[in-house]
C-alpha cells in the first residue's frame, strides 16, 4: 500500500498558487515580518496571499498563528501551506492545532495532518493515531502507522507489535515499515533487546519482502557480533533478495569476526556466489587475508581471482606476496589478471613489503625477476647494487626493466653510475632505456645544481648522440649550471648541439635564459643562421609571460626588435608593448616607427598604448610629440553586435569609448557586459564596425570578445 503524501492531498490548484506565490517570493519572502501581520492575512487575504503567509509563518509564526493556520487545515487549497507552517512552529500550539483537526478530517486531508504530526513527533498526538488506526480508510490508518513509527515509544512500540500480528491486512505493510521505525528508535537509544524483539516479529509476519529484507537487515546489525550466524544464513539464501541484503549488510555490520566469517565461507559458497562474498569482503576496512582468500586468488574463475588480487594488494602482508609473484610470473595468466597482480604487489601495504621485495630481488628466477625489478621501481623502493647486476643479465627485457628501476630508484651518490650506462653501455640496444632512466633520475634529484653538475662534468667526453642527451636533460633539470652548460655548448659550432640547446633554451622557465637565446639569435646572423628564429622566439616568449620591472621589458623588447629580421617577430614584439602599456614600452614603439617597413604597425601600437594609457596622459603625448606621431582621425560611422539577422546598434557605446585611437579598450571585459546584454544567448556573435580612419572608409567585423584594433587603411 503506497501513502500518499501531503503535496499530494492537495488538486492542481496548490501549483498554481505557488507559481503566483513565487514572483513575490523571490523579492520579498525572507525579509521580516510581523506575526501579527501575517495572521491578518490569513484572516482576509487572497488564497496566494494566504500560501505566501503560511510560508513566510514557518519562519516567524509562534502560539498565536496557530489556531488561524488550523482554520486552513480543511481546505484543500491551502492544507500543505498551513502544514508547513506547523510543522516548523516549535511552541506546542502547533500540535494542538494538528491534533485538533484530526478528528474532524478524512481522506487526503487526513493523511496529510497525520504526515505533519508524525513529522513533528507529537507524542500528545499517540492516543489519537491510536484510535485512528482502525480507521476504514486503509490509507488514513497506513499514515497512523508511520506517524506512530516516527514518534516511538512504549504505547506507539505495543500498539503497533500488536497489530502486526492481528490488524487488517490492508495496512500490514504500513505497520510494519512503523514497526521497523520503531526498531530503529530503540537501537539508537541501546536498546538492543526490544529492538532485536520488533524486528524478529516483522520477519515473521504476513508482510511484504521489501518489510522482511528491511527488518533481516536491521536484525543482523542489531545483534551486533551476534548477528553473524543470520547474516551467513542470509549469504546462503535460494533467496537472490536475501542474498544481496547479506551482501549489503556484510559491509555494514563491524567486527573482525565477520570479516573472518567472510573469509570463512569463501570456501563453503556456491563458485557464482564467492567472487561476490568476496567483493563484500574487500569492502571493509578490517579486511584479513585468510588462507580461503589466497586460495581463491588461485581459483579457476576470473572473477574470483581479480576480487582477491586486489583484496590481497589493500590489505595483504609479505605472506601474501608468493601468491602474487606466483600468479604475475605465470605464462597462462590472462593480461587483465596480471595486470591486476602486478598492481598489487606494488600497493602492497608497509615497508616489511619493501624489504622482502628487495631480498627477493638476487634469487629470484627468469620468470619473476622482471615482475620483481618492476614492482622495485613502482614503489621506489632502493636496491641499486643489485639492479646494476641485473644490466648484466642477457635477457634485453630484463636489462630494459632494470634501467627503468634505476631511474626511478636510484639515489644522487649513485648518479654517476647511471651517467655511466648513458655514456657507454654494455649493450647498444640499452641506450634508449638508459637515456630514459637518466633522464627521470635527473628530474627528481633534489639537488638541481648538483645534478646538473655531474651531467655537464661528462659532456666534454661524450660522443657526439650522448651530448645531444645530456644537453636535453640539463633542460628538464633547469638551474644556472645547467644553462651555463648549455649555452657553452651552444658556442661549439655543433649543429646538432645548437639544435638541441635551442629547444631547450625556448622552453625555460626562468628569465635567466634570455641572454643565452639573444646570443645565439644573433650569433653569424649574416651567414643564416638556421636557429636564429628558434631562439629569437625564445627569448620574445621570455618577455611576453614572465614578472619582470616594465623597464627590463620594455628594453628586452627593444633588443627583440633589434635581432629581428622578419617581420613575424618583430609584430609579436610589437604585441608585448601593448599587451603591458607604459611610457617605457610607447617609447620602444614610438622608436622603432623609424624602420620604414615596420613604421605603420609600430605606429597602431604606440597609439593603442597611449588609448590604454588614457587620453589625459601628458607624459604619453610628450612622447608622441617627440616623435612626431601624429593621433589619427578616428571615427566610428556604425556598429552593430549579433548574430544573423537579430543585431544590437552598439554605435554610440564605441564612440564613447574611442578616444582618439584606433584601439578600444572596452569599459567590461566582454562585448556581452559592454553592451548590455546578449542579444542572440547561445549563439556565436560576431562586431562588424563601419568606420573612418585619416579620412579612409573601411569595414571590419571582429568574433565576439576579440580585442578591437580597427586596421590601417590604405
Amino acid at each position: 500500500m503506497k501513502l500518499l503524501l501531503r503535496y499530494l492531498c492537495c488538486p492542481l490548484l496548490a501549483v498554481w498558487l505557488l507559481i503566483a506565490a513565487s514572483v513575490t517570493i523571490a523579492a520579498d519572502a525572507f525579509a521580516p515580518v510581523a506575526e501579527s501581520e501575517l495572521i491578518a492575512v490569513l484572516q482576509s487575504g487572497q488564497p496566494a496571499d494566504k500560501a505566501l503567509a503560511c510560508k513566510k509563518l514557518a519562519l516567524y509564526g509562534g502560539k498565536d498563528s496557530a489556531p488561524e493556520l488550523a482554520k486552513l487545515l480543511g481546505d484543500e487549497q491551502l492544507a500543505s501551506w498551513a502544514r508547513i507552517a506547523l510543522e516548523a512552529i516549535s511552541d506546542p500550539a502547533a500540535g494542538d492545532a494538528l491534533r485538533g483537526a484530526l478528528s474532524t478530517l478524512k481522506g487526503k486531508l487526513a493523511i496529510g495532518t497525520i504526515h505533519s504530526i508524525g513529522i513533528r513527533k507529537d507524542t500528545a498526538s499517540i492516543d489519537a493515531l491510536v484510535a485512528r488506526l482502525q480507521d476504514t480508510d486503509a490509507d488514513v490508518a497506513g499514515a497512523c502507522a508511520l506517524a506512530l513509527g516516527r514518534i516511538g515509544g512504549a504505547v506507539a512500540n505495543k500498539t503497533l507489535r500488536q497489530s502486526l500480528q492481528s490488524g487488517p491486512a490492508a495496512i500490514r505493510s504500513m505497520v510494519a515499515e512503523g514497526c521497523i521505525l520503531c526498531a530503529e528508535r530503540c537501537l539508537a537509544e541501546n536498546k538492543h533487546a526490544e529492538s532485536v524483539a520488533i524486528y524478529d516479529e516483522v520477519r515473521a509476519a504476513d508482510v511484504p519482502k521489501p518489510r522482511k529484507l528491511e527488518a533481516t537487515r536491521g536484525a543482523i546489525l542489531a545483534r551486533k557480533t551476534d548477528g553473524i550466524p543470520l547474516l551467513i544464513e542470509q549469504l546462503r539464501s535460494t533467496d537472490k533478495k536475501f542474498f544481496q541484503i547479506g551482501l549489503n549488510t556484510a559491509r555494514e555490520l563491524p567486527g573482525k569476526e565477520v570479516a573472518d566469517a567472510l573469509a570463512a565461507e569463501l570456501g563453503r559458497t556456491l563458485p557464482n556466489r564467492a567472487a561476490l562474498v568476496l567483493y563484500a569482503l574487500a569492502g571493509r576496512k578490517d579486511a584479513a587475508i585468510s588462507p580461503a582468500v589466497l586460495a581463491a586468488a588461485k581459483s579457476a574463475d576470473p572473477h574470483m581471482q581479480i576480487a582477491a588480487v586486489g583484496l590481497i594488494g589493500r590489505a595483504g602482508d609479505a605472506a601474501s606476496l608468493p601468491v602474487l609473484l606466483e600468479i604475475a610470473a605465470d605464462p597462462a595468466t590472462n593480461a587483465e589478471l596480471a595486470a591486476a597482480t602486478k598492481e598489487a604487489i606494488t600497493t602492497l601495504p608497509g615497508d616489511t613489503i619493501n624489504r622482502e621485495l628487495a631480498a627477493l630481488l638476487s634469487k629470484a628466477d627468469a620468470k619473476t625477476l622482471p615482475i620483481l625489478i618492476q614492482s622495485i621501481g613502482e614503489r621506489r623502493i632502493e636496491a641499486t647494487p643489485a639492479l646494476v647486476a641485473a644490466l648484466n643479465n642477457p635477457d634485453s627485457s630484463i636489462r630494459t626493466a632494470a634501467l627503468t628501476a634505476l631511474g626511478e630508484t636510484i639515489a644522487a651518490k649513485d648518479l654517476p653510475l647511471l651517467i655511466a650506462q648513458v655514456l657507454s653501455p654494455a649493450n647498444a640496444d640499452d641506450a634508449p632505456a638508459a637515456n630514459k632512466a637518466l633522464h627521470a633520475a635527473s628530474v627528481r634529484m633534489p639537488d638541481r645544481e648538483a645534478c646538473a653538475a655531474a651531467l655537464a662534468s661528462v659532456v666534454d667526453r661524450a660522443p657526439a648522440p650522448v651530448k645531444v642527451t645530456i644537453i636535453e636533460i640539463l633542460g628538464a633539470v633547469g638551474g644556472p649550471k645547467a644553462l651555463q652548460t648549455i649555452a657553452a655548448a651552444m658556442q661549439g659550432g655543433e649543429e646538432a648541439l645548437s639544435d638541441t640547446g635551442s629547444r631547450a633554451l625556448g622552453e625555460w622557465m626562468t628569465a635567466d635564459a634570455a641572454p643565452v637565446l639573444l646570443k645565439q639569435a644573433t650569433a653569424n646572423a649574416g651567414a643564416g643562421n638556421k636557429y636564429q628564429v628558434r631562439a629569437l622566439r625564445g627569448y620574445i616568449r621570455i618577455a611576453r609571460q614572465f614578472q619582470m620591472p616594465i623597464a627590463d621589458r620594455a628594453a628586452m623588447c627593444q633588443k627583440a626588435l633589434e635581432a629581428a629580421g622578419r617581420s613575424d617577430e618583430q609584430k609579436l614584439t610589437l604585441a608585448i608593448l601593448e599587451r603591458y602599456p607604459s611610457i617605457e614600452t610607447l617609447k620602444v614603439a614610438c622608436n622603432a616607427t623609424h624602420n620604414p617597413a615596420l613604421k605603420e604597425d609600430a605606429t597602431m601600437a604606440a597609439l593603442a598604448i597611449v588609448a590604454k594609457l588614457g587620453p589625459d596622459s601628458s607624459e604619453a603625448r610628450q612622447v608622441l610629440a617627440e616623435f612626431k606621431i601624429e593621433p589619427p582621425n578616428v571615427a566610428i560611422i556604425k556598429a552593430e553586435y549579433g548574430a544573423g539577422r537579430k543585431q544590437q546598434d552598439v554605435t554610440d557605446v564605441l564612440r564613447k569609448q574611442l578616444k582618439g585611437a584606433p584601439a578600444i579598450a572596452l569599459s567590461a571585459g566582454t562585448y556581452n557586459e559592454s553592451f548590455g546584454g546578449d542579444p542572440v544567448p547561445g549563439s556565436a556573435k560576431q562586431l562588424k564596425i563601419q568606420y573612418q580612419l585619416n579620412g579612409k572608409s573601411g569595414e571590419v567585423i571582429f568574433a565576439e570578445n576579440q580585442p578591437i584594433v580597427l586596421p590601417a587603411l590604405n
